[in-house]
């Protein structure tokens, strides 16, 4: 009876091509028409997932007049959101299909049928997390990665690092004009001639396939060594789960498979067109609204709900729009863009909105620095950054290998439902909740830390800057370093000659597979500027652990292709291998002399990079300050040396005959970027690099699984373990239970990250994890790290607030510490939580402002809630990690505004009873009493009905489960 009916029309001059047409809601309805041209268009998304969606239970019609009324209604109500499909990286990818199966053998226990339990929203699963770099530059490093494993079989041992790069002679090639600088000769022998499908290296000089590095071959047969058990079950996964797709390792990072390979824009399912959407569990999904494609990371638990059809909820919106206008510096790359970007919406307070670009100078951006800038959004807290597609969207499309009956289908059915946008000025924009101008042509270079992304600080002021962070007391920027050690040197011995350390030493510098790979012209930038510096006579120091860890093989591909990659690895940036590697903490341990020197002199050492995270210890715990850079500043400040140098007034380096080299004399040019790139980023690079993605590679096509509806869990595994969060699944939701007489886990301040709660690092030898997996007969240098083993929940429960620079009010300093009450004993977390459920004790954790920030991570909720913890009482929230808790059953409590742990008097070493009332309510107030008579008020932060089911069932897995009782 709603006069608001959906119209499925025909396509234009595309008859068989069919969609609901929103446009038409409801017959020629001109105020509806009037009302979409005003919504901002990742509104429109939401609006068309709505009326396609809606089946007056899980979406409800009032849900998409909620949505049409968007400018009225942002901020107060809650809608659900059906995604196209859903990506998985495997950290997070693995606990996923873990529960997947784990709740298989829950729904067979019940009486169920587990062949049932599939997803149903298309998924693909990238194994992109598991590489490590325990081989860097031209050789082998015999040393283990800290708390890594190693292959079944011994590794031979190889020649030490030579400065000098080895040459590779071209394989019979005709007229061939010199020697390859590509590798090593010696890997003709059988050890290493096997390639790598999906990489091609080419010779510089002919454009022929050559070998792989002996690094990409060497990490590769660490990486399938070490993870044979994770990788088994993931092969088992895409044999037995329907509408799942694996993409095995070494293919590329989530993120970036995600925009070269598995987007659609538009999707077509039987003639039936819709807009493209994604939801991910990594917080870098939201590259792909670069591509005018909808996406945001989500956590793994609401991910694993999506998978089974349901809706993700969210409060519907405020969009920010951000007016670009103008053009950048030639000097500024991507990155200065997205960091300067980032540092005014921070100042702009997107957190928990949508951000929306349009102006003139959007424009002028490609698509490339388009992903690149909405890759940042979780860095200032916007749910996502959206790029309407319009033009420049449609052109690079047609390069990366879309056909063109497909783009015209695409563009017309776009008009059609008015997503695409109209590149001319005088075109209607939407009506925003607030506009944020941004000029481009304001923008300079710069880099951001020393422990912080937020932290910006322009190149040319980095040299006083770090002399000020420095003098100040030690907190999110100072070190606190006396004046008079400020400049101490220690004298290094390394490989025959000596060096000199001192405060600003670069030790750690790294092009890796975070952010910057899905724009050509920074990592182009990033190569011609070391041929520049190859060919002046400059050089990279030995002992600075260099790397390139490309996103995926079509970086590798045009970097090879431009002739740049030969005089990268001679710098000492050589690839490594593809995935995540140092920007998770999975990097080579430094030379043992360096680390002793940093350690005797208390140098502060630094690592750059250009990645995204830069947390202190994060890279490596003798790092203590960590810089962002683009590729290009990357390679610049390893030649340098150091981070206090004023690239504008001192040289980087001496060259040939004795000569000063600047930063200038070997920065490229616009100009030389752009012809570069249009040489080497051609449509059939993407086209190739698709069809061989598809193939996958000889070792994962050669990997035996099960092909049980059942997987058959080994119990000896420290790897896959039947986890128990199914264990008390019942068919009717309970009453909340009260908190009764609960200690204080921890007591901790602001800022606390999803890395500090659940490391995704290597796993410290001194930890409750290392104990447990010594317990199982495993040596630390088969320890792997936290991510590769999420698979576990024995081995993450330990690990869990694990993190070295967890900062406890209780103990005072960092530490993955706390204090058990009322025994007094300093513990690790995990054994003071396991003592609190020996004795029937609930715990609880205080937190101050902004708990959970960082990337989404399932196991910063499921671990805290194996510990035992039943709440966390805090001041204010990361939105994602809020829904995580109760998303697995823990209450997620605020401290009512202006109050906190301090006004209210609070010592944590109370104890705290918190009870609920039969009936739950989006944003009641609950009262907590102490053990010391103190009553105070707090908001229980459950903001809609849904969450309010789900915490009453148990969380979202059990719900869930029970469909399939």
């Amino acid at each position: 009876g709603s006069p608001y009916q959906p119209v499925i029309e025909a396509l234009g001059n595309y008859p068989q091509k069919k969609f609901y047409n929103v446009s038409k809601l409801g017959g020629a309805n001109w105020l509806l028409c009037f009302t979409l041209d005003t919504l901002p268009y990742s509104i429109r998304v939401l609006f068309e997932s709505s009326i396609r969606n809606c089946d007056g239970f899980l979406v409800k019609e009032t849900d998409a007049m909620n949505i049409l009324d968007w400018k009225a209604k942002q901020n107060n109500v809650e809608v659900p959101f059906c995604p196209a499909r859903v990506v998985l990286q495997d950290f997070t990818g693995i606990p996923a299909m873990v529960d997947f199966a784990a709740m298989r053998e829950a729904v067979r226990n019940a009486g169920g049928d587990p062949a049932k339990v599939n997803p149903a929203c298309p998924t693909d699963l990238t194994v992109d997390h598991s590489l490590q770099i325990d081989f860097s530059k031209c050789a082998i490093q015999n040393a283990p990665n800290p708390g890594g494993g190693d292959s079944q079989k011994p590794v031979a041992k190889l020649s030490p690092l030579k400065a000098q790069p080895r040459k590779l002679p071209c394989r019979g090639q005709t007229g061939c004009k010199g020697p390859c600088s590509a590798g090593d000769s010696s890997r003709n022998s059988g050890q290493f001639s096997a390639q790598i499908e999906n990489t091609p290296i080419l010779c510089p000089f002919h454009l022929q396939p050559v070998p792989e590095p002996e690094t990409v071959l060497k990490n590769q047969e660490m990486e399938f060594g070490r993870n044979r058990e994770r990788l088994q079950f993931f092969k088992w996964s895409s044999k037995v789960f329907k509408n799942i797709s694996i993409i095995p390792p070494e293919t590329g990072m989530a993120h970036q498979v995600n925009l070269e390979y598995l987007s659609r824009v538009v999707f077509e399912v039987k003639d039936f067109l819709y807009p493209d959407s994604v939801v991910g569990t990594d917080s870098h999904t939201t590259m792909v609204n670069g591509l005018g494609i909808l996406g945001w990371g989500v956590g793994g638990i609401e991910t694993e709900a999506v998978m089974l059809g349901m809706p993700v909820t969210l409060t519907l919106p405020e969009v920010v729009g951000c007016e670009l206008t103008g053009a950048a510096s030639p000097l500024a790359t991507s990155i200065d863009i997205v960091l300067s970007i980032t540092k005014h919406l921070r100042q702009a307070d997107v957190a928990g909105k949508f951000v929306e670009f349009f102006g003139s100078g959007v424009s002028q951006l490609s698509v490339a620095d388009r992903t690149t800038i909405a890759n940042m959004c979780p860095e200032y807290g916007a749910i996502l950054s959206f790029f309407p597609v319009d033009n420049v969207t449609l052109k690079h499309l047609k390069h990366t290998g879309f056909d063109k009956a497909k783009l015209e289908v695409m563009e017309a059915y776009l008009k059609a439902v008015k997503l695409f946008r109209n590149d001319e000025s005088s075109s209607r924009e939407p009506e925003y909740s607030q506009v944020v101008q941004i000029s481009l042509s304001s923008i300079i270079p710069y880099v951001s830390g020393p422990k912080r992304s937020q932290d910006r600080v322009a190149v040319n002021n980095m040299k006083s800057d770090f002399q000020a962070c420095l003098n100040e007391k030690a907190g999110v920027k100072g070190f606190q370093i006396a004046v008079e050690k400020q400049n101490d040197i220690v004298p290094v011995q390394y490989e025959g000659n000596e060096y000199k350390l001192s405060h600003g030493c670069i030790v750690i510098a790294a092009v890796i597979s975070c952010t910057n790979n899905c724009n050509p012209s920074v990592m182009l930038a990033a190569g011609l500027l070391a041929k520049k510096a190859v060919e002046a006579g400059l050089v990279v120091k030995p002992y600075i652990r260099t790397s390139l860890s490309p996103g995926s093989g079509m970086v590798t591909h045009y970097l090879s292709s431009s002739g740049v990659l030969p005089y990268l690895s001679k710098l000492g940036f050589e690839v490594v291998g593809y995935g995540c590697s140092t920007c998770v903490g999975n990097t080579a341990p430094l030379p043992e002399a360096i680390r002793n020197a940093i350690k005797q002199g208390d140098i502060i050492a630094c690592g750059v990079l250009s990645g995204t995270k830069n947390f202190e210890g994060r890279l490596c715990d003798c790092v203590r300050a960590n810089y962002l850079a683009s590729p290009p500043l990357v390679v610049a400040y390893a030649i340098a040396g150091t981070v206090r140098i004023d690239f504008e007034t001192e040289p980087l380096g001496t060259g040939f005959n004795g000569k000063s080299i600047y930063l200038r004399d070997i920065w490229p040019t616009r100009r030389e970027l752009h012809t570069v790139e249009e040489e080497c980023v051609i449509s059939s690079m993407f086209k190739e690099l698709k069809e061989k993605m598809e193939k996958g590679n000889k070792r994962w096509n050669l990997l035996e699984a099960p092909e049980s509806t059942l997987f058959p869990w080994d119990l000896k595994s420290t790897y896959i373990r039947c986890p128990s969060f199914f264990d008390k699944l019942a068919k009717e939701p309970v009453s909340p239970q009260p908190i009764e007489n609960a200690h204080v886990l921890l007591y901790l301040g602001d800022s606390v990250t999803t890395d500090h709660i659940s490391p995704a690092g290597s796993i410290a030898r001194s930890s409750a994890a290392a104990k447990y997996l010594t317990s199982k007969g495993l040596t630390p240098r088969e320890f792997n790290s936290y991510g590769a083993r999420r698979g576990n929940d024995a081995v993450m429960t330990r690990g869990t607030f694990a993190n070295i620079k967890l900062l406890n009010k209780f103990i005072g300093k960092p530490a993955p510490k706390t204090i058990h009450f009322p025994s007094g004993q300093t513990l690790d977390v995990f054994e003071a939580a396991e003592l609190y459920q020996k004795e029937g004790t609930p715990v609880i954790i205080l937190a101050g402002k902004k708990y959970g920030l960082g990337s989404s991570r399932d196991w910063a909720a499921k671990g805290p809630f194996l510990l035992g913890v039943r709440a966390v009482l805090a001041e204010s929230y990361e939105k994602v990690h809020k829904s995580q808790l109760i998303g697995i059953g823990i209450a997620p409590l605020q401290f009512l505004p202006g109050e906190n742990p301090s006004t209210l008097g609070l010592t944590g070493r109370e104890q705290f009873s918190i009870l609920f009332p039969p009936e739950l309510s989006p944003g009641m107030t609950l009262d907590i009493k102490t053990s010391t008579g103190k009553v105070f008020s707090v908001i229980a932060l459950f903001e809609n009905d849904m969450e309010i089911t789900l915490y009453k069932y148990g969380g979202s897995l059990n719900f869930v489960a029970r469909r399939f009782l």
